[in-house]
């Protein structure tokens, strides 16, 4: 989709217009010159605000880090975007990344709401692509509003560019309402946009009908509403009146850039690596040192690593799972290998050579002879994984100096629709073979499983199969920042982000077994489920009340 993913000039002086117009707060007033009709002229002006409203959807950062913001990994140096602080607990209403995100989200719905008061008056362009790019811009705005009110519960809603004297006494609506308005548009638009195949190659990864269809199943599984879920999934399991989607083949080729727009996307962030286009190098502090980032700031957890099932299928702490602790990453969930930098990890190179990368203290041969950057042996400083652990997933063999990326980001893709309908179904006391055949087993067979004891449907208690289905969830969508959003709406954060965060058995054994003591997090469930409404809103506009327990 070139016209959205190179971030064009025009595009960007219509953003910085909205933001330097705005008093940076909820208050963002019309900037008279964007608004004016001698600027929707053309659809190409036009279009170049609905490509700013693409590109203020959602940030790589938040992509990234809102995995440290759960069990999954850590962010060891810094706060970067506040989620050391939201997983230690240690915040308030005056965290930056509450104010930004609330900032952000409205800002994108600015954009939108400009877009859809004014495209109406250019009078010269196509009636059904006028149509297509209204769905496109409501989208996202529904986008917008669903993380506000997944994040804070109630709040402002409006569905038009508000004055600043109406920004300043704008209250909160209740989140019910919200989730009501948001399905709203996402039923009318699914009927207004093509499917993913439709669009020609030029146009690849603007919002379809399908993304639309998906986004809806997400926004009612955050709300636990299992039997609309189930019947929105099955709109696109199997479906291709509402598009073509299906498991990619491969489950480490599905983050290469080679297989951009591959079956399996739904919906994706647009990215061209290299200046001036829109890019990000996340890499150059998530990567092993080895290969030549420069530090870590994002480690996985000896958690998550603990959550990947053996290859017979039974959890590592299970009778008969076949685990050795001396050697414990052999004959494991494939998807661990794809996902996470281990101790003798073998890194593949973008000359397809490999690489061993040595995390455990002493076992490095010679640990300064890779880059000059020194070893990634969890013994050699603050720049090293704190964890033992490093992240691969995404990592991209094509990116530039600084492991500068134009690899898109895949926000909504067909494996978590098929999660969430397990996840419905055995909800609703559905789930039985036929079920599992249809989406927990072409998901590991496609990850690699082979064994028929992983394949095949265990049966057992729902309650059994809930954690099955979660654990399932929590594997395949490692590190794609889903993950603090699962725990919340399962209300296990105040389990999983209670107590240490551990990293690999590199520590003393008189201390949790070996297993190093990363950071220690605390989740106050009497309120920390909802986000505090930013102490700076409500400074600026009183009639925002707070939370309860903030």
């Amino acid at each position: 989709m070139k016209k959205i993913r190179n971030y064009n000039k025009t595009a960007f002086f219509i953003m910085l217009i909205i933001f330097l117009s705005a008093c940076k707060k909820l208050d963002l007033a019309p900037a008279n010159r964007f608004t004016d009709t001698n600027y929707w002229t053309t659809t190409d002006k036009a279009n170049s605000v609905l490509n700013t409203a693409y590109y203020q959807m959602y940030p790589n950062d938040w992509f990234f880090y809102n995995e440290g913001a759960s069990d999954n990994a850590y962010n060891g140096r810094g706060d970067a975007s506040g989620v050391a602080s939201l997983a230690a607990g240690t915040y308030d209403a005056s965290l930056g990344r509450l104010r930004d995100e609330w900032n952000y989200h409205y800002s994108g719905i600015k954009t939108c709401n400009i877009f859809l008061e004014n495209v109406d008056r250019v009078t010269t362009m196509d009636a059904a692509l006028k149509t297509r790019m209204k769905g496109e811009a409501r989208f996202i705005r529904a986008f917008h509003y669903f993380q506000l009110e997944t994040w804070y519960g109630d709040v402002p809603l409006f569905d038009k560019d508000i004055s600043l004297d109406e920004a300043k006494t704008i209250g909160r609506t209740p989140k019910a309402q919200v989730v009501d308005f948001i399905l709203k548009e996402l039923d009318e638009i699914a009927a207004a946009l093509p499917v993913n195949t439709a669009y020609a190659a030029a146009d690849r990864g603007r919002i379809t009908k399908g993304a639309a269809i998906a986004l809806k199943a997400r926004v009612l599984l955050y709300d636990s509403r299992w039997a609309e879920v189930a019947a929105t999934c099955e709109q696109l399991i199997g479906n291709t009146t509402n598009g073509t989607y299906g498991l990619f083949t491969s489950y480490e080729g599905l983050f290469l850039s080679q297989n951009e727009y591959n079956n399996e996307v739904i919906l994706d962030l647009q990215y061209v690596g290299g200046a001036p286009n829109r890019s990000y190098s996340n890499f150059f502090d998530f990567a092993p040192l080895a290969v030549g980032a420069r530090l870590n700031a994002l480690a996985p957890t000896q958690e998550l690593v603990d959550s990947y099932l053996m290859a017979n299928g039974k959890k590592p702490t299970e009778a008969g799972s076949g685990y050795d602790e001396n050697n414990p990453y052999v004959n494991r969930d494939p998807r661990l290998t794809n996902t996470i930098v281990y101790n003798l990890y073998k890194w593949k190179k973008p000359d397809g050579s490999l690489q061993t990368i040595y995390t455990k203290p002493g076992s490095d041969p010679n640990p300064d002879a890779n880059t000059g950057r020194g070893t990634d042996e969890y013994a050699s400083g603050a720049v090293s994984s704190p964890t033992g652990y490093y992240i691969r997933k995404y990592y991209d063999p094509t990116a530039l100096t600084n492991f500068q990326s134009g690899l898109n980001l895949i926000m909504i893709r067909y494996a978590d629709v098929l999660l969430m309908y397990a996840e419905a179904k055995n909800e609703l006391g559905q789930m039985d073979a036929g079920i599992w055949d249809k989406t927990i087993k072409p998901i590991r067979n496609r990850a690699g499983f082979t064994d028929a004891a992983a394949l095949n449907f265990p049966g057992g208690a729902q309650t059994a199969l809930r954690d099955v289905v979660r654990n399932e969830r929590r594997s395949e969508l490692a590190m794609e920042g889903l993950r603090v959003f699962d725990i919340r709406r399962w209300q296990t954060a105040e389990v999983v982000l209670n107590g240490w965060a551990h990293g690999a058995k590199f520590g003393p054994a008189s201390v949790d077994n070996g297993y190093i003591r990363a950071n220690i997090r605390s989740f106050d469930k009497s309120k920390a489920y909802l986000w505090p409404i930013p102490r700076d809103e409500r400074n600026v506009n009183p009639n925002l009340t707070q939370n309860p327990g903030w």
